[in-house]
């Protein structure tokens, strides 16, 4: 596959991957009937290093999301090959992985503490164990003496720190994360993101984050991934994000370097933008 590799990239990661696509295709019936299908991604190869932030940017609907799927085994895909840890995902769950989804995924019924300690117990972990590592989580994302509210009585910020802590009391070797800050205010996002940076740095999970926003996906990540327009999407260029760390989200924006890497994706990103947006018009 040809992809672009930007001058800008240098690897900076031993060859085993944590996740590997391998000529990955997911296709679907067409809405259309008739036999028809709908081909989501075509051909995909595209690793995720041992403890790498990946960011994977593209046009609404083009299939970035499907990839998260295919990462966390709730989908087949209908030819290639995924593998996480160098092991085929064959047919079930991505068990080294936990999933942060746009919307909240926090039980209306259970507060912020039995939403932490779900997944835990679910796993086979005592209860009064459970609680204990979900106070600690909680205490760690900034929820400090919140654990007996319920999703209800938290602002938007609160859910999505409640949430991380939900996924990361798993200690996954590896976080799906799909839009997670997307609803948030800038101010509250901004928060946010800082905090998934140094949630992250503590022990360099393997991350496969999707965004629209591409001056997010550039403050956050190692690498960013760009996607064609769909249908059959595929990879098209990546970029090596060489700015340093430990890095401050607001103020890592306005450094020469990082307008530069901008301009750089922006001008591969907004020509599969534009396809997208003739697509749907058509």
């Amino acid at each position: 596959m040809n992809v672009l590799k930007h001058k800008f990239a240098e690897q900076r990661y031993p060859a085993s991957p944590t996740i590997n696509f391998d000529a990955v295709t997911c296709a679907f019936a067409s809405n259309e009937g008739g036999g028809k299908t709908y081909t989501a991604i075509r051909d995909v190869t595209l690793t995720v290093n041992d403890g790498e932030f990946l960011s994977i940017v593209g046009p609404t609907g083009c299939g970035k999301s499907t990839l998260l799927n295919v990462a966390a085994g709730l989908m087949r895909p209908s030819s290639g090959h995924i593998s996480i840890f160098g092991k085929e995902l064959q047919g079930g769950l991505n068990r080294d992985a936990s999933y942060l989804f746009q919307a909240d995924a926090l039980m209306p019924w259970k507060n912020a503490e039995d939403n932490v300690a779900a997944g835990l117990i679910f796993h086979g972990t005592p209860k009064a164990e459970a609680l204990e590592v979900a106070r600690d989580w909680l205490v760690r994302v900034g929820l400090d003496g919140h654990g007996h509210k319920y999703p209800h009585q938290m602002s938007g910020g609160m859910r999505k720190r409640a949430g991380l802590a939900q996924a990361l009391a798993l200690n996954p070797r590896i976080l799906l994360m799909d839009e997670p800050f997307s609803a948030l205010d800038i101010q509250t996002r901004q928060l946010m993101e800082n905090e998934l940076l140094q949630l992250w740095a503590a022990d360099r999970k393997s991350v496969m984050f999707v965004t629209h926003d591409l001056e997010e996906a550039i403050a956050l990540s190692d690498r960013v991934v760009v996607l064609s327009a769909g249908p059959a999407t595929r990879p098209i260029a990546e970029f090596d994000i060489d700015l340093d760390r430990p890095r401050e989200v607001a103020d890592i924006r306005m450094t020469q370097r990082f307008l530069q890497l901008h301009a750089a994706i922006w001008d591969v990103l907004k020509g599969e933008v534009l396809k997208s947006y003739a697509r749907t018009r058509s």
